[in-house]
């Protein structure tokens, strides 16, 4: 990432640079004039075809267009000694590239053997292809992520739970495990599933009792665990809700325990005293109670309000033409990020679901571009279809060894994954609330069809549809009735 200019000061740097006409040190003087230290980095990162037919480094400008070193007379030196590539040097005449390389298998080599492990090998070779050589040379070279690499290449094995023993940040740990795993040196593990379960044999500490930590440890593993283990990969989402389920459940039983009272003991008016005694939050142990219920734990008289549906706000149609025309005809938002507004606002889906789209969802030709929601492929008209067309183009994150086979439409930074949900809504939030907007857009589009049609293609359930169906059916008979009424009075 190119450094951040500072504030033109003509008062300290008289004379103005002959490239950007600011006013800046002036770090060179060749054939076009002074060039200042931004304009310097720039030209040696500039490359292309001179009209010569030179291709590599282009640091000159022959009437405004770039030009080779020969052609414009510039003295650059941007000859690597080691591999003989013209590019951006690093130091001691060497390249990026070079330096990466010579990092890497300094690094990923066993220093008692001088051997680098078979598994690592496709990691080297990945780290050392890097497009942007710059970027993995920065961050090899620090400090914990070199202190994680020294100790990892003298293990015996190489596997996740050797990698759980090492000492280092959890980030950099979490990193390195993806690339391992995406160049196949590690098999790939559900990571979520796992942190769940550390999580929750930690969590078990917090409960007051014995008695109640035996029913919580029940609870997660007959429950939450199980039914992780019954899906392929846990969802961000589902992993969220668990944990939150069990610290309510867990503040809920120290709170029995704290005035005395066993779960065989509980009664109505217990559990109402302490809804009505806290946060809102504490209405999650509707998802405890019931199973303790079945369990033969509790009282089955117990009863408890659950979530009412259709409470959350809806974004208005008005708004979600105006928020279409901000996300199809304005640059506020990335090409990426417009392409997933487009799947919210336009065909309703949740951000969890378009998080996880791959190109074998999407298919972009000449003429049409297509995506599949649900059991249906949509056309995206124009101009409705750019954004994916520029996203296919040039998918991002591409740059570095993280995404090598990658088919994620929405990559993440993070190794052969893809983006957070939660990161897509707060950039989306400029624009709109997803959830409003998605609300909003399944009202309208429960007018244009039939409720099964509907959630069979955009891979809803039809009681789902059904509600938003009621729900904008009561909003239309109000506006009749309001318009009824009006008449009547004039």
């Amino acid at each position: 990432m190119a450094r951040p200019r500072k504030k033109s000061d003509p008062n300290q740097w008289p004379v103005p640079c002959g490239r950007c006409g600011e006013h800046h040190q002036v770090v060179a003087n060749w054939p076009d004039g002074g060039v200042c230290g931004y304009c310097y980095q720039q030209a040696k990162r500039t490359r292309g075809t001179c009209a010569c037919g030179h291709e590599g480094v282009l640091p000159g400008r022959i009437e405004g267009q770039p030009a080779c070193r020969r052609c414009s007379g510039v003295k650059l030196n941007v000859d690597c000694r080691t591999c003989g590539a013209e590019d951006e040097l690093y130091r001691g005449s060497r390249c990026w590239s070079c330096e990466l390389a010579v990092l890497v298998d300094g690094l990923l080599t066993n220093p008692e053997t001088g051997v680098m492990a078979a598994e690592l090998v496709p990691v080297a070779q990945a780290l050392k292809s890097m497009k942007r050589s710059n970027s993995g040379v920065t961050w090899i070279r620090q400090r914990h992520v070199t202190a994680f690499l020294k100790d990892l290449v003298v293990a015996p094995t190489i596997t996740h739970e050797k990698l759980d023993e090492l000492p280092g940040a959890h980030r950099t740990r979490n990193y390195i495990r993806g690339l391992l795993v995406e160049h196949g040196a590690l098999p790939r593990r559900d990571e979520l599933a796992i942190r769940y379960d550390r999580w929750a044999m930690s969590a078990l500490e917090r409960v007051s009792s014995d008695d109640h930590r035996d029913v919580v440890r029940r609870y997660i593993r007959w429950h939450h665990q199980r039914r992780m283990k019954q899906i392929e990969t846990v969802p961000h989402g589902t992993f969220l809700r668990s944990k939150q389920t069990v610290t309510v459940t867990i503040e809920f039983l120290n709170w029995l325990h704290d005035h005395g009272i066993t779960l065989d003991e509980l009664r109505q008016e217990h559990l109402d005293a302490w809804l009505a005694d806290g946060p809102s939050t504490r209405r999650f142990v509707d998802r405890f109670i019931p199973w303790a219920i079945k369990c033969r734990l509790v009282d089955p008289e117990l009863t408890i309000a659950r979530h009412r549906r259709g409470t959350s706000p809806t974004l208005p149609k008005s708004e979600q033409d105006v928020a279409v025309e901000r996300v199809v005809h304005t640059d506020e938002l990335t090409a990426r990020d417009r392409a997933a507004a487009i799947l919210v606002i336009v065909f309703g889906q949740h951000i969890e679901d378009v998080i996880q789209l791959t190109w074998d969802d999407v298919a972009v030709t000449g003429d049409v571009v297509t995506v599949r929601l649900g059991k249906t492929e949509f056309a995206l008209p124009s101009p409705l279809d750019e954004p994916m067309r520029q996203l296919a183009a040039t998918p991002g994150n591409d740059l570095t060894a993280s995404h090598p086979n990658s088919t994620w439409v929405f990559r993440g930074y993070s190794p052969g994954q893809h983006i957070h949900g939660s990161s897509l809504r707060e950039r989306l939030k400029t624009v709109f609330s997803t959830r409003a907007a998605r609300l909003g857009t399944l009202h309208e589009l429960t007018k244009l069809g039939p409720v099964p049609i509907i959630a069979d293609a955009l891979g809803y359930h039809p009681s789902t549809i059904e509600r938003h169906a009621v729900g904008s059916a009561a909003v239309y008979s109000q506006y009749i009735a309001a318009a009824r009424d009006q008449r009547m009075t004039s």
